[in-house]
């Protein structure tokens, strides 16, 4: 599939009143690490929940096969844009699985992304832009997937994939992958952003990383908690995030998301979280947010604009 960054001829048609289609980001609420399996991954235990920031996506077909991504972050290509993989694999795959979709019966598409949810903070934000994607584009092609398949589709392009194309908070173990809808609080969180970029291939390979926590069940994360594994190896090898940390604990329980850099804590009220936000240093960035458990994406599917 081509894959380009400008805009060639060959636009079929556009619906620029529709709405964008939401991405969330997401929170670890907690990240256990259990061990490292056979193939490299590591057998995990989490908990998802989405938060009411987004990332916003609109789609216009094409009268040609190309895929263009024509607004996306600067940092990252259009061939590298996750965005531009789930299109490209949700296509190959439809013409796999039906021929009468082969070729140029499936159109082209243009991709424009807003980008709300920063970049390499553990917020999901790739994650969630590919899982729009694929639920966005199985509406507008027509293809009639199943949220399972879109599923499966989406974890060849990232552990976090699934959790997003279901839209509901979830307990996840394996790599990330088996995911059990659950109910955690609503809560209001600051998240702050501590301006530095954190490498979870990095944080995965470490040495130093915990491999062995003993698994947990979700009645006991639902009335006790957790922790993050990742959070002690992050906070001795990035000073800026260990100072963020410090920092937000000062007010609530302030816990790492993933493998960070971004973290957070819950408040009672937002009023509360938005005192503690106007404090929040000017060399980080505050984001006072609202936990929700049903992602805003499932709503706009069921719009069906």
């Amino acid at each position: 599939m081509p894959t380009e960054s400008r805009v060639p001829d060959g636009t079929r048609h556009s619906n620029p009143d529709a709405a964008p289609w939401p991405a969330p980001a997401k929170l670890n609420l907690f990240l256990h690490v259990l061990g490292r399996r056979a193939d490299g991954y590591h057998e995990l235990q989490t908990a998802f929940q989405f938060i009411d920031l987004c990332d916003e996506l609109s789609f216009e077909l094409r009268g040609d096969e190309l895929i263009v991504r024509l607004e996306g972050p600067s940092e990252v290509t259009p061939a590298h844009d996750l965005c531009v993989r789930a299109a490209d694999r949700l296509r190959r795959h439809a013409a796999e699985l039906m021929p009468s979709h082969a070729g140029v019966d499936i159109p082209g598409v243009t991709i424009r992304l807003r980008k709300r949810i920063p970049l390499q903070g553990g917020l999901g934000g790739g994650s969630s832009d590919a899982a729009t994607t694929l639920v966005a584009l199985n509406q507008l092609w027509g293809l009639e997937l199943s949220s399972d398949e879109l599923a499966q589709i989406g974890l060849k392009l990232g552990a976090d994939v699934p959790v997003f194309v279901q839209g509901r908070a979830a307990w996840a173990e394996g790599v990330g992958e088996l995911l059990e809808p659950i109910e955690p609080p609503e809560s209001v969180y600051l998240v702050i952003r501590p301006g530095v970029a954190v490498s979870t291939a990095e944080v995965f390979q470490a040495p130093e990383l915990t491999r062995n926590s003993p698994a947990i069940t979700i009645r006991a994360f639902l009335k006790s908690g957790g922790r993050n594994d990742c959070e002690p190896l992050v906070r001795a090898r990035v000073p800026e995030v260990a100072a963020a940390l410090d920092w937000l604990g000062q007010f609530a329980a302030a816990r790492l998301t993933g493998t960070g850099s971004c973290i957070f804590a819950p408040f009672a009220t937002r009023e509360q979280a938005e005192r503690v936000a106007r404090r929040v240093p000017t060399r980080w960035q505050g984001f006072v947010v609202q936990g929700r458990n049903r992602s805003p994406l499932l709503d706009r599917l069921a719009a069906g604009e």
